[in-house]
């Protein structure tokens, strides 16, 4: 069985976002066994696997890429979308665009502590729109 949607994810503001619940209720019904591909359609966000639990974590995540990838240095050469624009970029390089979860009996098979993030980079991304393959059976 192969299964594709495509959806989008509400704006948010930059930061690294918990959006496990927001992913799975705009999935179909998940098979028993298989694997969830969600891939997102933008160069300046990505996806991650991270902790679910305690918040802080987002917030200190967000703190260590925008001290890795600093706004206005003086090589960047694509800055006319904003100062925030190409460091979106190469963060979004960094994390990625994709990522594939395994499904057992019908449920993601996430680990305990284990949330999907949206990793926004711009400080207004806007929407973002996500393709998620299902296959399995």
């Amino acid at each position: 069985m192969w299964n594709q949607v495509e959806f989008r994810l509400k704006s948010r503001s930059r930061g690294f976002h918990l959006v496990t619940s927001e992913v799975l209720q705009n999935l179909p019904s998940l098979p028993k066994v298989g694997l969830l591909h969600l891939f997102v359609k933008h160069t300046s966000c990505g996806l991650s696997i991270n902790e679910n639990a305690d918040p802080d974590v987002r917030v200190d995540m967000n703190s260590i890429f925008d001290r890795l990838v600093k706004e206005r240095e003086p090589y960047y050469m694509h800055t006319f979308e904003g100062d925030d624009d190409m460091p979106a970029h190469a963060k979004s390089t960094i994390v990625g665009n994709s990522l594939t979860i395994p499904i057992t009996n019908g449920r993601l098979n996430l680990g305990t502590w284990q949330g999907i993030y949206l990793c926004e980079f711009r400080n207004y991304g806007g929407e973002r729109r996500i393709v998620a393959t299902i296959t399995g059976e």
